[in-house]
């Protein structure tokens, strides 16, 4: 009887696991007033590589997570500044912010006109308003720039950071007036004054405005060195960057209408040292 050879013998592959169908819950962060909510969506996982991508995508949102819980920012403003803001329009620019950071509760939005005359003038002032509100904005209004540090519900704050754009006395004269032009410097100066008195230590005020003749002949360094406010940068000023914002006339018979900005900057200012005065 022949020897029985030693033959080799591999055992074939095991069948390939048949598919896992669970379901897991992947969540969908929003925020408000610094609180995160939670909205769950589900997901079928059919197999190991779809359960690997979800769970990078868990890690992702994680660090979506860390990064909003913390300090956000847009341009030159922080959630974590307590931020005035002056003469507000339609308040666009103030629920740009909001919307950026997540909430208002940093924020006092303040108007010179009543919310029913806003309301009447603007025609996304309401719903602004609303966002904000839900956001826990503080709106204030009948606030006159001159005189806002003596306003009751204002008196004795201070802020990170005032801010006023496109400061205007409203349409009596051509700009190129040098009447119209003495008006306008009137109220910036009144402004720059008052916001002096209720910056805090590194606090800076800015001032967003045309660059172009006539606009550079209020000479906004100028006043603001009369109140004892010294410049710390110029920074060029793009609506894009504040998604949502609309810059309104505010006066005139074309109150609600926009204006094209041109060439404008934002000033900043901070108060001025001991030397500088």
């Amino acid at each position: 009887m022949p020897k029985r050879k030693n033959l080799s013998y591999q055992l074939p592959p095991p069948p390939p696991p048949p598919p896992i169908n669970f379901f897991v819950a992947g969540p969908e962060i929003q925020f408000h007033h610094h609180q995160a909510s939670v909205r769950i969506h589900y997901y079928c996982l059919d197999n190991i590589v779809m359960r690997n991508q979800f769970y990078k995508r868990i890690q992702t949102m994680e660090g979506f997570n860390v990064m909003n819980e913390g300090e956000r920012k847009i341009k030159h403003y922080s959630s974590a500044h307590q931020i005035l803001l002056v003469g507000e329009g339609d308040f666009s620019f103030a629920a740009c912010l909001a919307k950026a950071f997540g909430s208002a509760a940093n924020m006092i939005a303040t108007s010179l006109d009543s919310r029913e005359m806003l309301t009447q003038k603007y025609s996304s002032a309401n719903s602004n308003l609303i966002e904000l509100e839900k956001r826990g904005c503080t709106i204030v209004h009948g606030v006159d720039a001159n005189t806002m540090s003596h306003h009751p519900l204002l008196r004795g704050k201070s802020f990170d950071r005032i801010v006023f754009n496109f400061p205007h006395a409203g349409f009596f004269f051509r700009e190129h007036d040098s009447l119209q032009i003495g008006m306008h410097q009137t109220l910036v100066r009144g402004f720059l004054s008052s916001a002096r008195n209720m910056l805090k230590e590194k606090g800076e005020v800015h001032v967003t405005h045309k660059i172009a003749d006539p606009f550079d002949r209020w000479e906004l360094e100028k006043l603001a060195a009369e109140v004892g406010l010294s410049l710390v940068e110029k920074a060029w000023f793009y609506k894009s960057d504040y998604p949502g914002y609309e810059n309104k006339r505010g006066s005139g018979q074309k109150f609600n209408k926009g204006f094209p900005v041109g060439l404008c900057m934002t000033f900043k200012f901070a108060k001025a040292s001991e030397n500088e005065q």
